[in-house]
């Protein structure tokens, strides 16, 4: 099984400072936070939190950690890992590549499946979105199939491929911009 790195999404990172989620975005839109220590996953970043707790002293108006927020944070994320970078965090998958990775028709389909609990359980819950190791799917893969009577739930081998391989480009892989970002586009 794949080590589980400590990750926070937009929410978790900004429950650290005491800010709200869009104050990521914006330190985001400004240039003061990037994705170097992100993974993007379902186009979303997820940032490996061993950043996430220093950044705020490495900005020049220091903010200030809730060192409560980051014992829970890893208490609902053991058994983790610290990871210094992301080249650590094992392929991880939010809905758009698990759609892809078992080639199902629509995103819609598997959004319900997880709703009502007959999916895999998720590795993490950041920022509202179900995330999967890689590895915890493969494994899952089997029992899923035993289950279902209308899904083969069967890997596309490609997909998988790519994920560990670090080369998957499909949907979720990169951040669409959305708003006024979008149009300046």
């Amino acid at each position: 099984m794949s080590k589980k790195p400590f990750l926070v999404g937009r929410q978790e990172f900004a429950a650290l400072y005491g800010v709200k989620a869009t104050q990521v975005t914006q330190w985001v839109g400004r240039g003061v936070l990037g994705y170097e220590h992100a993974v993007i996953v379902s186009g979303s970043p997820y940032w490996l939190l061993s950043f996430a707790q220093g950044y705020g002293q490495a900005q020049p108006r220091p903010k200030e950690l809730d060192r409560r927020v980051l014992h829970q944070l890893v208490a609902a994320q053991e058994p983790g890992v610290w990871a210094s970078s992301v080249k650590e965090v094992p392929p991880l998958l939010g809905l758009q590549e698990t759609t892809q990775l078992f080639g199902l028709s629509s995103q819609q389909n598997l959004s319900a499946v997880v709703r009502q609990g007959r999916f895999a359980p998720a590795d993490y819950q950041l920022s509202g979105s179900p995330l999967w190791l890689l590895d915890t799917l493969i494994e899952a893969a089997p029992d899923l199939r035993a289950k279902s009577r209308s899904v083969m739930w069967a890997i596309v081998p490609q997909i998988e491929a790519a994920l560990r391989q670090g080369r998957y480009d499909g949907p979720g892989s990169s951040i669409v911009p959305r708003g006024l970002a979008a149009k300046a586009v």
